[in-house]
């Protein structure tokens, strides 16, 4: 391991300019001249939202060779997972495929009706009614509209409008969505409207690659990721997030740590004026001087000890409890609740310094400007001020993985979630692994935060010179660092555990991805006729060609890697803040 924190001042340098800069490339050192990867996160608006929907649909339809309900049918079945629903076609065959999904293909039974003149009874109501007031289902069963269209409000009524199954007895098929809009529309059209919005809506309800955005106020979007829901992004509105937990970005630690990270640090702000109850566990706060509470499910307990007890107490002692004698398990106890309140302290302090430390350098960014501006007002040799915002996005970056380094350390080194995983000498071994790069880190964030903050506008050229010489130099420093440790989190950490479920969002150089609007070769009205076409179109195999490329085409990956670790490998950064770019670049950007 390289050690960045031993050795004098130059030691932490490159020889030249140019050589730091190229540093900075992160990875490709022609990013900027060839062509960007497709960003793997799309922002999903309300307009574009049956266009999205349409995508996935169209796959299907191409590779199967289904109407449209049935893909939709097939596709809300497996949920939107496109992949898992081709794995199942290939290994189980389309028959097995379609009975799952309660899908009934055309011309397997016979659609065809008395002739019009006629009339037939209704096996719901029993009423004798004409041909002309019957729907048939593609699996055959046929009855009257008036008791198709009660059951279909009923079901919408109570929110199964994505699948509607026929009225017949132990029948599993999935009523024609375009049967159910038609009927339903002639007495209900609210109902109809929103029999389709929760068609609409599933793509993003039932699909994990897809999820709202948890924006408050929310913005209306939902973003789409491609390859890995372990990861964070950045919608259009400004939020950024994880988008397997909808909480904030947290990364390097795993969605579960920070889930109880966060509860921890709540529960802790209550305990210096409140105690857990023994049998509810709510917290009970002590308004009296009397030692005997009681808690409002009933229950009474010492305060000093917290112990469970009775409710009749006397001036010597409480019934059925004494804690005032002296036991050695209790002191124990005490021991060990005082080591494990010191513990979180040293985590919790440290994470709330950089977070402190992360919001007032995130006030940086107007005084950068207005030294920059200063700067160019100058009679000066230098014209390009790019590698200030660089150097700052850097810190921004760097600063918050720091942040969040410490809960993942306080869970990852502890006894909550991996004491059965490793020997106490392995722990020891790891925790000083991880520590020796969290504190090389941790150095030259600080660095780089204090010749960013120096007062450089007012320098002459040569001081200005020697300090850009070392922003670029540790933002290179620091970025090669956050690999570091994210890697010795990824493999020698959570990869080594047997039955870990921690996964964690990877580190990107350029910063949380930012999405893209989803953008189509068909319009939103193209999509809205092909959705509304008639059931005849339907019945008679009609198909709507659209302009949009088939996506029907899949890769796999025989690497045997776990998704996690092989969506790393695989992801793209574009789209992301390039922090290469000059400072007019970025601010339109922003």
């Amino acid at each position: 391991m390289e050690d960045y924190m031993n050795g004098s001042e130059d030691d932490y340098y490159y020889s030249s300019d140019q050589e730091s800069i190229d540093g900075l490339g992160n990875e490709d050192s022609e990013s900027l001249w060839a062509p960007s990867k497709s960003p793997s996160c799309k922002v999903i608006t309300k307009e574009s939202l049956l266009a999205a929907q349409r995508e996935d649909l169209q796959r299907v339809m191409d590779l199967i060779s289904v109407r449209e309900h049935h893909a939709r049918t097939l596709l809300i079945h497996y949920r939107w997972d496109v992949e898992k629903l081709i794995a199942v076609y290939v290994e189980k065959g389309e028959g097995c495929m379609f009975a799952e999904a309660g899908v009934t293909l055309v011309g397997a039974v016979d659609l065809d009706l008395p002739e019009l003149s006629s009339r037939v009874m209704c096996d719901i109501c029993i009423d004798d009614v004409p041909v002309s007031d019957v729907s048939k289902m593609d699996c055959g069963h046929c009855f009257c509209n008036s008791c198709w269209t009660a059951h279909f409000i009923v079901k919408i009524k109570e929110g199964q409008s994505k699948r509607i199954r026929c009225m017949a007895h132990k029948c599993n098929a999935i009523c024609d969505e375009a049967v159910v809009r038609k009927l339903v529309s002639k007495k209900h059209p609210d109902l109809a409207e929103k029999f389709d919005r929760y068609l609409l809506e599933s793509y993003i309800e039932d699909n994990k690659m897809v999820k709202w955005c948890p924006s408050i106020p929310h913005c209306g979007n939902a973003l789409r990721v491609e390859n890995d829901e372990f990861c964070e992004v950045e919608c259009s509105c400004g939020s950024q997030f994880c988008f397997s937990c909808l909480s904030e970005a947290h990364s390097p630690c795993s969605c579960l740590m920070w889930e109880m990270w966060t509860k921890k640090c709540r529960d802790e702000s209550e305990t210096v004026h409140t105690k857990p109850c023994p049998k509810c566990h709510k917290p009970v706060e002590k308004n009296g001087g009397c030692n005997l509470v009681n808690c409002v499910c009933g229950q009474a307990f010492c305060w000093l000890c917290g112990g469970a007890t009775g409710q009749d107490h006397t001036w010597s002692n409480i019934i059925n409890h004494s804690c005032g004698h002296y036991k050695e398990d209790g002191e124990k106890k005490a021991e060990r609740a005082k080591r494990d309140l010191y513990r979180y302290m040293h985590y919790h302090n440290r994470y709330k310094a950089h977070t402190d430390s992360f919001q007032q350098e995130s006030k940086l960014r107007e005084t950068i400007r207005k030294k920059v501006l200063n700067l160019e007002a100058k009679d000066s040799k230098l014209k390009d001020f790019s590698w200030v915002t660089n150097g700052l996005y850097r810190l921004f970056r760097s600063r918050r993985a720091l942040s969040y380094s410490y809960p993942f350390a306080f869970y990852m080194f502890g006894d909550d979630l991996f004491e059965d995983e490793m020997t106490k000498e392995d722990r020891e071994i790891k925790k000083n692994l991880f520590e020796d790069q969290q504190q090389q880190l941790e150095s030259n964030v600080e660095k780089l935060s204090k010749f960013i903050e120096e007062p450089f506008d007012g320098y002459p050229d040569k001081q200005v010179m020697q300090i850009r010489m070392q922003v670029i130099n540790l933002s290179v420093i620091t970025d090669s660092l956050c690999k570091k440790m994210y890697d010795c989190i990824e493999n020698d950490l959570l990869g080594s555990l047997q039955f870990s479920i921690h996964n964690i969002a990877p580190y990107l150089s350029k910063g949380v991805e930012r999405a893209v609007e989803l953008t189509t070769g068909w319009s939103t009205q193209a999509g809205c006729n092909i959705r509304c076409q008639t059931a005849d179109d339907q019945a008679n195999g009609a198909t709507i060609e659209s302009d949009q490329p088939s996506t029907s085409g899949t890769t796999s990956d025989d690497s045997g890697c776990s998704t996690w670790k092989r969506a790393r490998k695989e992801s793209g950064e574009g789209g992301l803040i390039d922090l290469n770019l000059p400072v007019e670049v970025i601010d339109r950007i922003d």
